[in-house]
């Protein structure tokens, strides 16, 4: 093995690297639709319906790239994919300010759902690659807390535009600020070593579990795909639907975002005191409820309440689904993690048109999040069955 891919890099500025590279991918190219739905929803043509549907397209995108860090083993090329993923999140949003075009901005959403995987599929599989390697441990809690920090950043930038600048300039922000995130994702990630030992020389081995463990296992976090996309797409929109809270929408996803960025870290310490499985199924019944309060509330304590749940766990739930499914394959972890987020992208191509057309229809969102949190409910069935059955043969 080659030490001086692996060994000469600070792991802490490995993280970072990551952290940058899912503020860029998830946080601008991703979620920075969240807060500028609304605005464009007052500027342009786009209702809860074409909103709704443009967020499936993203996620079609997202699957797209699942389906790509599913179907590749090598390390050379994932590396390629990756640094290719942090020019489209860059490219991908500034396309969104070129015309007040429907196909425009659908293939523009589309690819930015191809950028995210490429962050926190493909970025997430090469860094706990590295890390594995270098004898570190195979936790990702640092660089999933770029995904919170994401949000965090998104919800500011829009504060600080939403007085200042009409939706295609806010949309040029966005980039600019993406261009400056590039930098540090782009150099601070080694190249990858393929070879399959690791620093103290011992050969990487995976160990998968039972075929049956693993359905379940998806069947369980496509529950959680299904009641993370409701919030992550319409939670703004949700709170400035309210006549009370009107324009309050983005300082609620702020806290979403604030609450997100250590929780990663937070999570892998209860998994280490009680186990991923029980610590995942504490995050869903945390999530049901931020999920549901909307339903009952419209205050603005409860909604912030909402915002602060959903976001210390939607990023936990992944963060703990990604690293345990990863560490099962350590040579080849990004693959593994492609596969599973095909089911919680394909809820999350489902549920947003659906959400926007009971919305429309409606006038509210109460019936897209109850119908969310029931599927929660049912992910945490799936959770308690996997901690009942035999995981290995």
């Amino acid at each position: 093995m080659n030490i001086a891919k692996t060994g000469q890099m600070s792991p802490l500025k490995v993280m970072i690297a990551g952290f940058f590279s899912l503020i860029l991918t998830m946080g601008v190219a991703r979620f920075s639709y969240t807060p500028l739905l609304p605005v464009m929803m007052n500027q342009t043509f786009l209702n809860n319906f074409s909103g709704g549907w443009l967020a499936s397209i993203n996620y079609i995108g997202y699957m797209s790239g699942a389906l790509i860090a599913a179907s590749i083993n090598d390390l050379t090329l994932k590396d390629t994919l990756y640094r290719i993923g942090l020019i489209v999140a860059v490219l991908s949003t500034i396309g969104m300010a070129l015309s007040e075009n429907y196909i425009l901005w659908a293939i523009m959403r589309f690819l930015a759902g191809l950028s995210s995987a490429a962050g926190l599929l493909i970025g997430s599989g090469l860094i706990l690659n590295w890390m594995i390697k270098s004898g570190h441990r195979a936790e990702l809690g640092i660089h999933f807390g770029g995904l919170g920090l994401g949000i965090a950043v998104s919800a500011a930038l829009a504060i600080i535009m939403k007085d200042q600048l009409n939706w295609a300039q806010q949309w040029q922000a966005f980039a600019a600020l993406g261009v400056l995130l590039a930098i540090p994702a782009w150099l601070w990630l080694p190249r990858p070593d393929a070879s399959s030992t690791a620093a103290s020389n011992k050969a990487l081995m995976d160990k998968p579990p039972r075929r049956k463990w693993m359905l379940v296992l998806y069947a369980a976090y496509f529950c959680a795909g299904f009641g993370y996309v409701v919030s992550a797409t319409f939670l703004v929109a949700i709170v400035d639907n309210q006549p009370a809270l009107k324009g309050n929408g983005s300082y609620i996803w702020l806290l979403t975002g604030l609450a997100a960025t250590p929780a990663c870290v937070v999570w892998d310490k209860i998994a280490r005191q009680i186990g991923e499985l029980r610590a995942l199924l504490l995050a869903y019944g945390l999530n049901i409820i931020g999920i549901i309060i909307p339903v009952f509330s419209s205050s603005l304590i409860g909604v912030a309440l909402s915002g602060i749940l959903f976001g210390a766990t939607f990023i936990g739930i992944v963060s703990l689904m990604l690293t345990m499914v990863g560490k099962f394959f350590p040579t080849k972890p990004a693959k593994p993690m492609g596969k599973l987020t095909l089911s919680y992208g394909v809820a999350q191509i489902i549920a947003p048109a659906l959400s926007g057309m009971m919305a429309q229809m409606t006038g509210n969102y109460n019936m897209p999040l109850i119908i969310a949190a029931v599927v929660m409910v049912v992910g945490m069935v799936l959770l308690i069955r996997l901690e009942r059955m035999v995981k290995y043969e």
